[in-house]
């Protein structure tokens, strides 16, 4: 509690488990400092016009790693950072990142969507990019503390949420290529609205590679949205809102699109590209889309899928849905494919059964308004 303007600097702890002692932590109980902001500006908002993504809640976690091991994380006032010019993470590229949401319940509760998920992606991200790991205990219990803090600041609003941003950076003040031997973790969150507003019309990218077997197209690391943004720009140059990756050898696959995974329906079977493959990413709402297919009784293919095959359905009738999911779209369909010149018109957005109970479920559950049959949501 702040008084007198003051503000309040304590010190909690929660418990690490036994295995994850030796991995860099300082002992079995990791303390947090928080230190909150006398001067809130959750007054300022205004909720009736929120852009994604550019306005900041009033705090903001950090934990730094150096001498082999992760220091005190501090909960404090959300501020700039000060960097040094020599900073490795911005000559050599190792920045890795997650995206996740928190909701309320009717009743004040906040909940987290499928956090597990988050936390071992980030960890494998950082394994791919030579970065130290945090355990996946402890990444949620950071990600917990300072939604907490700032719970005031999720919407109350349909559709709209606190997005939360944990990413980790090299911080050595040093010019040669080699991992860092320091990183600085962070958490900050911002209340948001919906990503897109209206169906998007994509384009299948047949020249750019977003990722090349051996790479880091599973990691979500800063490199690849970078690579993505040329190719990108000249998409929307071209009157579409995303892109859709095709493979890097042959360009024949679907793999994955811009800010989401992709989904389609064709003959009434859920038909979505395997996850094996090392260029593509693991997300966390694509694996509920299926997970929650299946548990309806739809039949669900993840498989490789052709350019060919997506084409061929179109045109005979059997293209039934096709939906980007993400953690920041949600479930956003597809209204138009766009492929060497031509544009297909895809079925009234209003007609798609699946996907539109897929994205009502989704939206319901995290907001504490089904049964969370699934089991997929924790409690902050």
């Amino acid at each position: 509690m702040c008084q007198y303007g003051i503000p309040t600097l304590k010190i909690v702890s929660f418990y690490v488990s036994s295995r994850h002692r030796n991995q860099g932590m300082l002992n079995d109980t990791l303390s947090i400092k928080i230190n909150k902001t006398a001067n809130s500006r959750l007054h300022e908002v205004d909720w009736d016009n929120l852009p994604f993504g550019k306005v900041f809640s009033d705090h903001i976690l950090e934990m730094d790693y150096r001498d082999g091991e992760w220091q005190e994380p501090e909960i404090k006032p959300f501020q700039s950072l000060s960097l040094h010019p020599a900073t490795s993470a911005i000559h050599y590229g190792q920045s890795i990142f997650e995206g996740m949401k928190a909701n309320k319940t009717p009743d004040g509760e906040v909940l987290l969507f499928r956090p597990d998920m988050n936390a071992k992606r980030f960890a494998e991200s950082s394994e791919r990019l030579c970065m130290p790991v945090i355990p996946e205990d402890v990444f949620l219990e950071l990600v917990k503390r300072i939604v907490d803090i700032d719970r005031d600041w999720i919407p109350n609003k349909e559709g709209y949420s606190l997005y939360i941003r944990p990413f980790m950076f090299a911080t050595d003040d040093f010019i040669g290529i080699k991992p860092s031997d320091t990183y600085k973790f962070i958490i900050f969150t911002c209340p948001v609205g919906v990503y897109y507003s209206n169906p998007v019309n994509v384009k299948i990218e047949e020249f750019y590679t977003r990722a090349a077997y051996g790479g880091v197209g599973r990691a979500k690391t800063a490199g690849n949205y970078a690579a993505s943004l040329y190719p990108a720009k000249k998409g929307k140059e071209e009157g579409f809102d995303q892109l859709v990756w095709t493979d890097g050898v042959e360009h024949k696959y679907i793999e994955e699109s811009g800010t989401m995974n992709i989904v389609f329906v064709i003959d009434g079977k859920v038909v979505t590209p395997s996850e094996d493959s090392d260029t593509i990413l693991r997300g966390v709402t694509k694996r509920s889309v299926v997970e929650l297919a299946k548990h309806w009784g739809v039949e669900v293919e993840e498989r490789k899928i052709t350019v060919e095959e997506i084409i061929n359905a179109i045109k005979e009738g059997k293209l039934e849905d096709a939906f980007g999911a993400g953690t920041a779209a949600t479930i956003a369909p597809i209204a138009k494919i766009g492929f060497r010149g031509d544009v297909y018109q895809l079925p009234a957005v209003e007609s798609r059964e699946l996907s539109g109970k897929i994205k009502k479920y989704l939206s319901d559950v995290k907001c504490g308004l089904v049964e969370d049959e699934m089991k997929w949501c924790v409690k902050v």
